[in-house]
């Protein structure tokens, strides 16, 4: 097992790109965003610690990415908010016609990704951006970043949609925050049974290793096989409490959401899910903590929002889950006053 401190050299500082950045701190964490590439998270760590999130090479060396329903998607990672179902991505628009016939599920909406957002407000604790009427998904987000007045260690992102045509529409709100392949996760589960693996066919990817324990799901991490040059694959889960967490970097990455039943939930997706590409070069890979807010049929001129809670606690441990467990449901739990944080009972988000 590599200790954090060898982790810690294989992981990025806060971000170094071409596009404008905006920097929220306080004396415990910092938060960098970018009112380019549709309002991008691109940075959240403890000060003085390394980047929790992951970015793409293309900040620096495509900065400016093409804005037309004819645009492919561009790896500048990060945090980024899409809609959803994946599979109706390209169905409800006229903007590119192939794409509608071919139902095709990818690139996400370049309109939602790529385009400038209008800073409409900005102080030295919150960001507001504003985004462009998409006529690819119907909808103009809305994206606020600021940190939380109760907790120091502590950001709340929010997204908001509105529909900006003159007819329904129906979505989820997503948000994707890419991290390092390392990153190893835990999502509170009642059992297997909220649990779908979603693997890749390719004869040379390794399968997902996937781990339900004292109520908790994770990934197992064990060494590619003769042969194999990746590991990678979905999960898509129903969490039994409103939470996930991340170790990397000698921090505790912790996202907090509503939690919501599987029934509000579409059933192509799940309110949480993990995306998993790990290779043999740990900074090749990547690991997106996901969320699904409830899927809606919005009004012409109706909003739905989603919020996720972010924060950040120094883990100087072991890279083992009982060591990460031990300390999640123990020091994390105390210091969030969240004495239920592994258990069964329900919690709401700050």
């Amino acid at each position: 097992m590599k200790s954090w401190l060898a982790l810690v050299a294989f992981c990025m500082p806060m971000t170094v790109s071409a596009v404008e950045t905006v920097r929220l701190e306080n004396d415990l964490v910092a938060l960098e965003v970018t009112p380019e590439l549709g309002g991008r998270g691109l940075a959240f760590s403890l000060k003085g610690r390394p980047n929790l999130l992951k970015t793409g090479e293309p900040l620096t060396t495509r900065p400016k990415p093409e804005v037309s329903a004819t645009a492919d998607d561009i790896g500048y990672l990060g945090h980024d908010v899409w809609v959803g179902p994946q599979s109706q991505w390209w169905v409800h628009q006229d903007a590119n016609p192939a794409r509608r016939k071919a139902r095709a599920n990818w690139p996400p909406d370049p309109f939602l990704a790529f385009a400038d957002t209008r800073i409409v407000e900005r102080t030295p604790t919150r960001l507001v951006l504003e985004g462009v009427d998409s006529p690819v998904s119907g909808v103009r987000l809305r994206k606020a970043f600021q940190l939380s007045a109760d907790r120091p260690d502590t950001v709340e992102v929010r997204a908001t949609a509105r529909n900006i045509r003159n007819t329904d529409i129906a979505w989820d709100l997503w948000f994707n925050t890419r991290t390092p392949s390392y990153t190893r996760v835990y999502v509170p589960v009642t059992g297997d049974q909220d649990v779908r693996v979603q693997a890749s066919t390719e004869q040379t990817i390794g399968p997902l290793l996937p781990h339900v324990e004292r109520g908790l799901f994770s990934l197992d991490r064990s060494a590619l096989g003769e042969g194999m040059s990746a590991r990678r694959g979905k999960v898509l889960i129903q969490p039994s409490a409103g939470w996930m967490a991340g170790f990397s970097s000698g921090q505790l990455f912790l996202i907090r959401f509503r939690h919501h039943p599987l029934s509000k939930i579409h059933p192509e997706q799940g309110q949480v899910e993990l995306y998993l590409d790990e290779r043999a070069d740990a900074n090749a890979g990547l690991l997106e903590m996901e969320v699904h807010a409830p899927y809606r049929t919005l009004r012409p001129g109706e909003e739905m929002e989603a919020v996720e809670w972010w924060t950040a606690l120094p883990y100087d441990g072991a890279d083992t889950r009982e060591a990460q467990v031990a300390f999640l449901c123990g020091e994390a739990a105390e210091r969030l006053e969240l004495e239920d944080l592994c258990g069964n009972r329900k919690k709401k988000a700050p």
